[in-house]
């Protein structure tokens, strides 16, 4: 309907122009999507209000309010017409429109016509119409352990937005980056190796900081060990540096060496062995991962590896590029990138003195492999705690020639969780934590769903498990749901009765819809399409959650006072046509959130 208004008042403005009543060009015109309508919060000043006329009075060497009379004179000249029952002007300049009967009540027959499509639009359609190339890339967990609530917070807004932006013009690729090479995957193969010795006896000193979850005990009783080596105590602790054991950091031990020197014993010890024990681990939590994610409803088109951009030798090509570039300096036998020179607080190793090259490095490779790849807008979705991490990315682009503009990053706050009130304690570093499974199991895919998406991605989530299993109107997924399933209840009942109900007939009679709850309910069902085009502008798919707990307030209300199934033919279609054509929205809505919307409860 925006949109409608925003053609008339532009073409009022050209006919202005054209018949010499408004000193401007028709170049020096607004364009038509630049024309603000907005909604009036006061029914009473009507529908929708623009502020054009003191836009642009100025530069037509006019005042607002004589340039809206102008306007406003236009518009009611229009023969054509048939949107806007009455125009007025208020205040300083504001041109105040209230629709007709018949076009409020036409949002139902639009609806019921369009069906799943209704609310799809060209917000990610190019000038030239063709669907922008967008990647959104979340979750990307590090294949060490199995995804946790906070994770889940990441996969959930990310497949929400890459449903909403998919509607929204968008071709959308979704992907996860495999971080699967680097210290952290060292630590996991070497942990691997040490619980597998424990489990055939030999009792191994473990790491503080190795990974410590009962996930990897469970995995080493999977191995076929027939043809690995099983070492002493004495050959793995030989010659490593005992008096810097990492479970005695209060006596001045040095964890990390610890570990990196049983990282080395491993690869030492094991020769090729030490890839079963690496792959193992890194194959049996990836696979755990996708397999979590499928069950969660969230999808992806590829599973980057990291490892890849070593093997095709990615990481020193952008490497060669930013020394060519002069992007680079060596200091101390270490590669620096001049970060700072691109708006970086400080700059950044890429290569050691040993000529490994940084988990940095790696990640500037792989973003200008995006680029490489076609993509015209790219999206990181990543957890709070990489906020200083933007800065050296963005750098990195404009150091490779590419738009740091083309990436857009999204940051995921932790989600809190709550039992009987109490926060629910969780280590990621002890073992201890949440898995996703485990919330999922608790209080289903669709609670937890709805749940993560409610807040904006950057805005601390605080999740009570006891609502999210309620089935009360606490519960806002419940409340939805079952809005849905009353009216599938009264369509079931009206075929009980041997009643039927034809789309014709219920478009026909939408005149008979004069109660309050019925006008409400159209004016939310006719902001659905705005809605979801500035949730897919403003990446924030929490929008939708909030306008289907509205809309399904409006429903229950509406349910409460009144009945559908009444003798009046006319007005019985009628009521039937607009609780279908709410039915069908909160189907939409839910769909792009991976909510399902049940026929019964």
């Amino acid at each position: 309907m925006k949109n409608a208004i925003q053609q008339l008042i532009h073409q009022s403005l050209v006919s202005l122009t054209a018949k010499g009543k408004l000193a401007l060009s028709i170049e020096q015109l607004p364009k038509q999507e630049d024309i603000k309508i907005e909604r009036c919060r006061d029914k009473s000043h009507g529908d929708f209000a623009s502020n054009i006329a003191m836009v642009i009075a100025k530069r037509a060497g006019t005042t607002p309010r004589d340039l809206a009379t102008l306007i406003v004179s236009e518009l009611e000249s229009e023969q054509e017409n048939k949107i806007l029952k009455k125009i007025d002007i208020a205040g300083p300049g504001f041109i105040n429109m209230t629709l007709n009967a018949e076009q409020q009540t036409s949002i139902i027959e639009t609806i019921l016509s369009q069906k799943e499509q209704f609310g799809h639009n060209n917000y990610g359609v190019n000038r030239k119409g063709e669907n922008k190339k967008l990647q959104i890339e979340f979750v990307s967990a590090n294949p060490t352990g199995p995804l946790h609530v906070g994770h889940g917070r990441g996969a959930a807004y990310g497949a929400s937005l890459a449903n909403l932006l998919s509607i929204s013009g968008y071709k959308v690729d979704c992907e996860y980056y495999v971080n699967d090479a680097g210290r952290q995957m060292d630590i996991l193969g070497t942990s691997t190796w040490l619980r597998f010795l424990q489990h055939k006896g030999i009792d191994i000193p473990f790491p503080t900081n190795a990974y410590q979850g009962d996930y990897v005990i469970d995995l080493v009783k999977t191995i076929d060990d027939s043809d690995l080596p099983v070492h002493s105590k004495e050959d793995v602790l030989s010659e490593l540096p005992l008096d810097e054991i990492a479970d005695e950091p209060e006596k001045g031990g040095d964890k990390e060496a610890y570990i990196d020197a049983m990282i080395a014993k491993a690869k030492s010890l094991l020769g090729d062995n030490y890839e079963t024990f690496f792959n193992l681990a890194k194959d049996n939590i990836l696979n755990d991962i996708k397999e979590d994610l499928e069950e969660f409803g969230v999808s992806f088109d590829y599973w980057y590896s990291e490892k890849s951009l070593m093997t095709s030798h990615a990481v020193n090509d952008c490497i060669a590029e930013l020394n060519e570039n002069q992007c680079t300096y060596e200091k101390n036998d270490t590669l620096w990138f001049k970060s700072t020179d691109f708006g970086d607080d400080k700059d950044r190793v890429i290569q050691r003195e040993n000529g490994l090259t940084t988990y940095f490095a790696s990640d500037i490779a792989y973003h200008e492999d995006k680029f490489k790849r076609g993509y015209d807008e790219i999206i990181n979705i990543w957890g709070a705690d990489h906020h200083g991490y933007i800065a050296r990315v963005k750098a990195a682009l404009k150091a490779l020639k590419l738009s740091p503009d083309a990436l857009q990053i999204l940051l995921v706050q932790f989600a809190n969780l709550y039992r009987n009130g109490e926060k629910v304690q969780m280590s990621t570093r002890s073992g201890s934590f949440v898995t996703l499974r485990e919330l999922r199991e608790e209080v289903g895919n669709d609670a937890a769903r709805f749940f993560y998406v409610m807040r904006k991605c950057e805005q601390h989530l605080d999740f009570d498990l006891d609502i999210a299993k309620s089935k009360t109107s606490e519960n806002p997924v419940y409340y939805i749901q079952y809005a849905h399933a009353r009216i599938c209840s009264v369509l079931r009942q009206l075929e009980e009765k041997n009643l039927t109900w034809e789309q014709t007939n219920g478009i026909a009679s939408l005149n008979k819809l004069t109660e309050q709850h019925e006008t409400d309910l159209l004016s939310t069902l006719s902001k659905y399409p705005e809605m979801i085009h500035s949730a897919a502008k403003k990446r924030e798919p929490h929008l939708i959650a909030h306008y289907c707990r509205d809309l399904a307030h409006q429903m229950h209300a509406y349910y409460n006072q009144h009945h559908f199934i009444v003798d009046d033919n006319e007005l019985r279609n009628a009521r039937i046509a607009l609780i279908v054509a709410v039915k069908q929205v909160i189907n939409n809505g839910l769909t792009l959130l991976g909510v399902s919307a049940p026929e019964m409860m």
